[in-house]
């Protein structure tokens, strides 16, 4: 008979290899454009080239008259028909109480408020049909004055994309106390001021957003498959913009090419597919092309902020002061509005005892792409800034950076920590993070490397950041069901999402974990809202609240058979033991096997439908370490090592952590390096539109890293121990890097130019700094 060690090499803590790769390696992947049925029809937008326009007419007979054609919508069609618009910004308001933002409706109606906002849908029965006849539309537009540029949104007299905001200011929000800030920033020894920018970005998933849409003509439901990270998030949207009965709804999801976030709401495009889908009553299929996923899908990050630290002689930190402006675009979501206002400043004090501090966030509106959530979600603008902060404070003040950290740093013994936004850590050791990761890259062995690297006519330069995140979108409750079947399989379902992070082969390690069978025996299915309801997987809550939710599921179900076993057995329940996939009476050789029980049963199977919660976030901790070798004659920058400790709790599949964290160090250093996506301040116009343009991060832009997980300190908040681990890497490598050629800069005696640094640092941009200070 087996045992639970028998299988512990397939359980929690052991590198196990993904089990979703194997198909995916063999292209048997089923990713939402892989589906096509019968009758399946094919659906084109045509999408505004002004970045701000009044939509005078459109004539769409030319459109209807080619063939394949079956149905061309206007924003006006879809308001006649009762469409709804998308769900806005209710819970953030201005100044004036009021919640500013236009009405994004899914296809632009009356007004157009950034260049690629769909216009015009057309259905066909091919593809290319479909694109054809959507080129045939014809949309006469009377152009309005724009502005795509914070600083414009925010002049005075600038054109106001809304009534109810004539400032463009969306919302906007306040923490902290500012006379208390004030005070201690007049008792100061030390002032340190920084204007940094967050660059706008694009989440670049290798899948772009795909639908299709198809109802049953026998119940009239209407089924949704698509690629998202939030099944039921898009069909909640549905409801409320579709005006259909929750019952009529199904959204469905199989492989999902990368998400980033990005792929956590819904879109106006998949409004338009369902609505399209129901009209026609035949199936729906939209794929977005890269061009329509740079301009449309949600972007992340462009925010601008003044910053203020205000230390005391010795370099304890007083107090802290923002002033920051976020452009979230045409449409102010709810989701891009928090991001900048609340879910970044959660973390903005970070790993350091601040608790004097005097926010000012205000989401302004622009004529650009709304933005949204993307790797990390507010969390790395708000270390960005504290951790260029802190290295400026160090510069300013003459205190050893490491020194200055070690003397602001939260201690254990404080712990819970209430910081300053009311956010309660449950656990961490920061400086015992910081110093193994000071001894993993050889801190103090620098000097002899920027020797070698000055006889090669190179600066070098070291950066660090210590910092840490929030995790959990503040959703804490999970719903599962753990079936044992009688094919002797168990089969466990979970609401949240796999989009290439590796989440099946986590969980079916904890079912083994509980169950002590082998993995070849667990089934982990995901992706459906017809078998169970969920937040689906954001913000790094795949793994603290669903593994959870397994774990405590899994445990339940075993619990129950063992009432179903002593029953067989006729024994008391108090009686029965379990072990390795086999109920024993305790003291005999009397038993039943888990499977045999199951097929015992009159349905033939065990079955639990289990929901528990977790008491709260998680707050992943890290030291990264970054060493950068910088051409002076040509700005060429060269990432030559790259360090990091990480405090994760405790680790279920090392190989999927370290792969997660290394993965999002690249996203973080390709921000840092050449990420931008930008607009033309004169027309409106997207320039970054193609990845001819938008410099993507590449697999020679870093060394090989070097990667600690740090177990020691679990997590308090969760039966597993474990933190989030999806956008701690991406959240600590910009900040290390730019503070890394700082570090260059300022041992080659530019120390005036290294609070100028703007993102990207790209060869260019360095160049011309460098040739500034040598003028």
């Amino acid at each position: 008979m087996n045992t639970p060690t028998s299988f512990a090499r397939f359980g929690s803590g052991q590198a196990v290899l993904r089990l979703e790769d194997e198909g995916l390696l063999k292209g048997a992947g089923r990713y939402a454009d892989d589906f096509s049925l019968p009758g399946q029809t094919h659906l084109a937008f045509q999408r505004s080239p002004y970045p701000h326009a009044r939509i005078v007419s459109i004539d769409t007979s030319g459109a209807l008259g080619l063939p394949g054609v079956l149905g061309v919508y206007t924003g006006a069609d879809l308001v006649q028909a009762g469409v709804k618009p998308l769900p806005g910004n209710a819970g953030f308001k201005r100044a004036d109480g009021v919640a500013a933002s236009p009405p994004r409706h899914p296809l632009a109606h009356e007004r157009v408020r950034y260049v690629g906002e769909a216009v015009v849908a057309v259905v066909a029965e091919t593809p290319q049909q479909a694109r054809d006849a959507a080129e045939a539309v014809f949309v006469e537009y009377d152009e309005l004055p724009m502005v795509v540029h914070l600083d414009d949104a925010t002049h005075p007299g600038a054109p106001s994309l809304c009534p109810e905001a004539p400032d463009n200011i969306a919302a906007e929000m306040q923490h902290g106390n500012p006379a208390a800030c004030a005070a201690a920033f007049a008792q100061a020894a030390h002032v340190v001021a920084l204007e940094v920018v967050n660059q706008r970005l694009a989440a670049l998933t290798v899948e772009p957003r795909t639908v299709l849409a198809y109802p049953d003509p026998a119940d009239g439901r209407l089924t949704l498959r698509m690629s998202t990270q939030m099944p039921s998030g898009v069909r909640d949207t549905l409801i409320a913009v579709l005006g259909l009965p929750r019952e009529r709804l199904r959204v469905v999801v199989g492989d999902v090419g990368g998400g980033f976030g990005m792929k956590t709401g819904a879109y106006p495009e998949d409004m338009v597919v369902a609505w399209s889908a129901q009209r026609l009553q035949r199936p729906v299929k939209w794929v977005a092309e890269r061009s329509e996923e740079f301009l449309s899908s949600s972007h992340g990050r462009d925010l601008q902020t003044r910053a203020e630290l205000a230390l005391a002689a010795d370099g304890k930190i007083l107090g802290l002061r923002l002033r920051s402006l976020a452009n979230v675009g045409a449409y102010a979501t709810g989701t891009g509005v928090a991001i900048q206002l609340l879910i970044g400043p959660w973390v903005q004090t970070s790993v350091y005892d601040i608790q004097t501090i005097d926010f000012h966030f205000k989401a302004v509106l622009t004529n650009t792409a709304p933005t949204g959530a993307y790797r990390g979600a507010g969390r790395p603008e708000a270390i960005f800034t504290m951790e260029r902060l802190m290295d400026e404070a160090a510069r300013q003040t003459g205190i050893d950076r490491v020194a200055l950290r070690r003397r602001n740093f939260i201690q254990p013994e404080q712990m819970p920590y209430k910081n300053p936004m009311g956010q309660t850590y449950d656990t961490g050791c920061f400086e015992k993070v910081m110093d193994q990761a000071l001894a993993q890259a050889d801190w103090a062995g620098f000097e002899a490397r920027a020797a070698a690297s000055r006889q090669k006519g190179l600066l070098r330069g070291q950066g660090i950041a210590t910092f840490l995140e929030w995790t959990g979108g503040n959703v804490f409750e999970e719903r599962v069901t753990v079936t044992v079947l009688p094919d002797d399989s168990i089969e466990v379902f979970s609401a949240v999402n796999a989009m290439g992070q590796g989440i099946a082969t986590t969980l079916a390690q904890l079912v083994v974990d509980v169950f002590g069978v082998p993995i070849t025996q667990v089934r982990v299915v995901l992706g459906d809202t017809d078998r169970g309801d969920g937040f689906g997987s954001a913000g790094s809550r795949s793994l603290f609240t669903g593994g959870s939710a397994v774990r405590v599921g899994a445990e339940r179900t075993i619990e129950h058979a063992k009432t179903l076993a002593a029953a067989e057995l006729e024994v008391a329940a108090e009686d029965i033991s379990y072990e390795g996939g086999r109920f024993s009476v305790k003291g005999t050789d009397l038993g039943i096997d888990l499977f045999a029980l199951a097929r015992a049963q009159s349905e033939q199977r065990i079955h639990i439908d289990s929901t528990s919660t977790v008491s709260g976030p998680t707050w992943p901790n890290g030291c990264h370490v970054c060493e950068v070798e910088l051409d002076p004659q040509t700005g060429d920058l060269q990432v030559v090592a790259y360090s990091s400790v990480n405090d994760v709790g405790r680790v279920v599949n090392p190989l999927i952590v370290r792969g997660q964290l290394d993965g999002g160090a690249v996203q973080g250093l390709g921000q840092a390096l050449s990420e931008h996506l930008l607009y033309d301040r004169e027309t409106g116009q997207l320039v970054t539109g193609s990845l001819m343009d938008y410099a993507a991060p590449r697999a020679d832009l870093a060394p090989d890293f070097r990667t600690t997980m740090d177990e020691s300190t679990p997590c308090k908040n969760n039966p597993l121990g474990v933190k989030g681990v999806g956008e701690l890497g991406t959240i600590g490598a910009t900040p290390t890097l730019v503070n890394a050629v700082a570090d260059a800069l300022t041992r080659a005696g530019h120390a005036d130019a290294a609070p100028r640094l703007q993102m990207p640092l790209s060869s260019s941009r360095l160049w011309a700094l460098l040739q500034a200070e040598a003028a």
